[in-house]
């Protein structure tokens, strides 16, 4: 009890001095045919600001049944799956090594103090002693994290671990920051979580605004909130994807107001609504241009009552001949794009946008990615693409 109250103690203390501001985060969706039992998750994350004090953020959203967390280490990433042994944390929660997160909870980790350099990739080790499901699931990471067997929390190195591009219960780290440093969350689908570019090079365009932020000397992080498949008003499962996630509705509170010193929101969202209805999902789904711009409405009125200020992004193309195929670009749904795109340009009711449509269309065909841009499925940007979206966003936004 007395390690409780001290630790609390110091949270507190450390609280009243500064603030907590999200580094990294990431989305949870269902998951529900992942399970894992006595092993160890190391999952690496390349956070934005640095700072000397951090806590991580676990989430056993979306699961039935509680899960047993039998210990936890936050350390510097050497390289693969191997760790600075020096900078090892054995990380507590309410002062126990060990906790159990019920169904559907949110568990913050004590602080620990620990010296993290801006843009260093962190190494956090979970062990699952029982048969757990792998819900507060983040399918796609376009990161290689490692999964070994036992308890191997505290090794420097792990032996013939798997790799997996997945991260499971973990959905934050935070680091102490002046008063002064906040955060901005980018909401969106797989173009913002980064689907396609390479794996283990943080080419996503969340990550290119962050390196452009450090460079300026801005105190800014940014927070990648984006789920591949999401849609605004219709849930993943209904494409029977369920890691798609629920509807950008019902995760905004979880995924945007109750990120930690969140001050700027980017959202770029609408593509699966308009593309996914009669190809991955039912045709039932169809929505108008004014059915998405009610739902970016109502995110906009609810981060404005938090005083977090809003910046929309307009939708990129997505017209290729196997899109046309399969049913997910049509004519059609591209003037629902346009129509969308035309609103936002507009700037009404909310604080800014990014256009992200001109940064990476053809001149010659508007409706289809640059050839330079386009990772092969004329929907996703390649690595250059994303950066140009990246380099496509005015800084001054942000001040």
């Amino acid at each position: 009890m007395k390690t409780i109250l001290l630790t609390a103690a110091l949270a507190f203390s450390l609280s009243a001095q500064t603030h907590w501001v999200g580094t990294w985060a990431a989305a949870p969706a269902p998951q529900p045919d992942v399970r894992f039992h006595d092993q160890t998750l190391r999952e690496i994350v390349h956070v934005s600001i640095g700072g000397d004090t951090v806590r991580v953020r676990l989430s056993n959203a979306f699961g039935p049944e509680p899960v047993d967390i039998g210990a936890a280490h936050l350390a510097l990433r050497e390289s693969g799956a191997s760790v600075v042994a020096a900078s090892d944390k054995t990380l507590t929660f309410s002062g126990r090594t060990r906790v159990q997160i019920p169904a559907g909870a949110v568990v913050l980790s004590d602080p620990v103090k620990l010296t993290v350099p801006a843009a260093a990739d962190l190494a956090i080790s979970l062990y699952l002693p029982g048969d757990v499901l792998g819900a507060g699931f983040h399918a796609s990471s376009q990161q290689t994290s490692w999964l070994a067997a036992g308890n191997v929390t505290n090794a420097a190195t792990l032996n013939n671990p798997k790799p997996i591009t997945s991260w499971a219960f973990l959905t934050g780290v935070d680091v102490l920051a002046p008063a002064s440093t906040s955060s901005i969350v980018a909401f969106g689908d797989s173009i913002t979580d980064g689907a396609r570019s390479t794996v283990d090079a943080n080419h996503r365009w969340p990550d290119t605004l962050a390196a452009r932020l450090r460079k300026a000397g801005s105190k800014l992080a940014v927070v990648d909130m984006g789920i591949g498949g999401n849609r605004i008003l219709h849930e993943g499962a209904a494409s029977k994807r369920p890691q798609f996630g629920i509807n950008a509705l019902a995760r905004f509170d979880s995924d945007v107001l109750a990120q930690p010193g969140v001050k700027y929101l980017v959202i770029l969202e609408g593509i699966n609504d308009i593309g996914h209805a009669g190809s991955s999902a039912p045709a039932s789904e169809t929505v108008t241009a004014e059915d998405i711009i009610a739902g970016l409405t109502q995110m906009i009125e609810r981060a404005h009552e938090k005083g977090i200020r809003v910046i929309l992004a307009t939708i990129t193309p997505f017209e290729g001949e196997a899109n046309i195929k399969r049913g997910y670009w049509t004519a059609e749904k591209a003037k629902v794009r346009d129509a969308v795109n035309v609103w936002i340009r507009s700037g009404k009711g909310f604080d800014g946008f990014i256009d992200f449509d001109k940064a990476v269309r053809d001149p010659a065909a508007p409706n289809k990615v640059k050839a330079a841009f386009d990772s092969g499925d004329a929907l996703h940007p390649s690595d250059a693409g994303y950066q140009a979206m990246g380099e496509a966003i005015d800084l001054a936004l942000f001040k």
